[in-house]
């Protein structure tokens, strides 16, 4: 692919150079969407709290009606070396099944993509070829990080008007709670994920807070992603740029993908004001911790933990709605 080439062979300071002319909120797109909040509320009554989320998508896809024609959801997967130092790792392939099963149309989020009118595109980034393993050296050389950034832009294409990220691949979440805790301090215990009490913490504080002292102060967030990340991590910052620059929204899915998007966080607090996560999580729990960290919007409240894209396609009907009734809606009468 050329224009992954062409990106990857200016590494990841050209990338880091992206993000000092970021596009910003379309104010006047903005401005009249709170106009027809207030309008709305005066006849219709009001979208409550989905207001504000019209008024997000208003805002990032610059214009006003917002749409939402054309989403997609795009997850990629790949697999860490670091995998195995995990309490209770996953069972083998389970990534390549997952893959194996989207592209066969019976995964969750087929049925999910399906009821949103979604586009599904699956990445599969070399899941036979782990990422090295992170406990005895960098995960990735400068290169590989960059052109797996540059593979992620690629997956965003002007005219969509709102794109889910999400990530699938064994060793993601341990590398999620070591990049947290690298990039925001804390504990590696206030970085572990979600786990329900009776199964016990598949990813041990001891490996989370090992990888951090060994790779956290190696550099600038970029840095860390290239030692701690994944290539499908790597590709989710990738997206997220490419998403700025087209203006278009994000929803943000699991773990790995939120601590992709902490990496532009960390070198501008701007940088994800286009993202949405798509879930809450009022659980002290990496996920989150990282949520708040980050100030994210939490779409839904619904404790829905199927991954792989999932959670985050289920957000748009419920935004296509809004946009339907934000965009006319006649007096309910009341």
């Amino acid at each position: 692919m050329a224009g992954e080439d062409s990106a990857a062979a200016r590494g990841l300071d050209e990338i880091r150079s992206v993000l000092a002319d970021l596009p910003g909120p379309d104010l006047e797109a903005a401005t009249a969407a709170l106009t027809r909040r207030s309008q709305m509320e005066k006849t219709a009554g009001t979208l409550g709290r989905l207001s504000e989320h019209v008024e997000w998508l208003a805002t990032w896809q610059g214009r006003h009606p917002p749409a939402l024609r054309r989403p997609r959801t795009a997850v990629f997967a790949g697999n860490h070396g670091l995998a195995r130092h995990l309490d209770r790792p996953k069972p083998a392939r389970s990534a390549e099944r997952l893959v194996e099963a989207a592209v066969a149309g019976s995964a969750t989020v087929n049925a999910a993509c399906t009821a949103a009118d979604a586009d599904l595109r699956v990445y599969e980034m070399s899941l036979e070829t782990p990422t090295r393993d992170a406990m005895a050296e960098p995960a990735m050389d400068e290169e590989e990080c960059a052109r797996a950034i540059a593979y992620g832009m690629m997956a965003v294409e002007q005219g969509l008007d709102l794109i889910c990220l999400d990530t699938v691949g064994a060793g993601g979440e341990a590398a999620a709670a070591a990049i947290g805790l690298s990039l925001f301090g804390g504990s590696a215990e206030d970085w572990l994920p979600e786990r329900p009490e009776e199964h016990g913490p598949a990813i041990e504080p001891g490996l989370v807070r090992t990888l951090s002292e060994r790779h956290g102060g190696a550099g600038d967030a970029f840095e860390i992603l290239r030692r701690l990340g994944g290539f499908e991590m790597c590709a989710v910052t990738g997206a997220l740029i490419a998403a700025r620059l087209a203006r278009t929204p994000v929803v943000l899915g699991g773990y790995p993908a939120m601590a992709a998007a902490a990496v532009l966080f960390a070198v501008d607090r701007r940088s994800l004001d286009h993202c949405r996560s798509a879930e809450s999580y009022a659980a002290e729990c990496g996920p989150g911790r990282m949520i708040r960290h980050l100030h994210l919007s939490g779409l839904m409240d619904f404790g829905v933990r199927l991954g792989a894209g999932t959670e985050a396609t289920l957000a748009v009907p419920l935004l296509r709605a809004a946009v339907e009734i934000h965009g006319g809606s006649a007096p309910s009468g009341r």
